[in-house]
């Protein structure tokens, strides 16, 4: 979050014993979403929702969903080989229903 200071708070992901971090190949997309893609990025960068990751171990691809009717692009991130690596919550969320009937 933008403004809010890492000594204040950092998490961190557990990975499972024996499970090596995973870089995956850059995927391929048309010229057209590549620019669509590289304005979303730039956007989410100049807001400060993201940063760039120096020297990272884990790399995800990103999965571009286009809008049809108005042609905007929706960045999603392929996590499946992280959420592979990453041990089960023993306590899970409660489902939204669940806090909001209980509220």
């Amino acid at each position: 979050m933008p403004g809010l200071d890492r000594q204040l708070v950092e998490h961190k992901l557990p990975i499972k014993d024996g499970y090596l971090p995973v870089k995956q190949a850059r995927r391929r997309m048309s010229m057209d979403t590549e620019l669509k893609v590289k304005e979303e990025i730039e956007r989410l960068l100049k807001a400060g929702f993201i940063r760039p990751a120096i020297y990272a171990d884990w790399l995800a691809n990103i999965v571009p969903v286009l809008k049809r009717k108005t042609g905007v692009v929706r960045i999603c991130v392929d996590y499946r080989n992280l959420n592979e690596a990453s041990p089960k919550d023993e306590y899970p969320s409660w489902m939204a229903t669940q806090v909001i009937t209980r509220s």
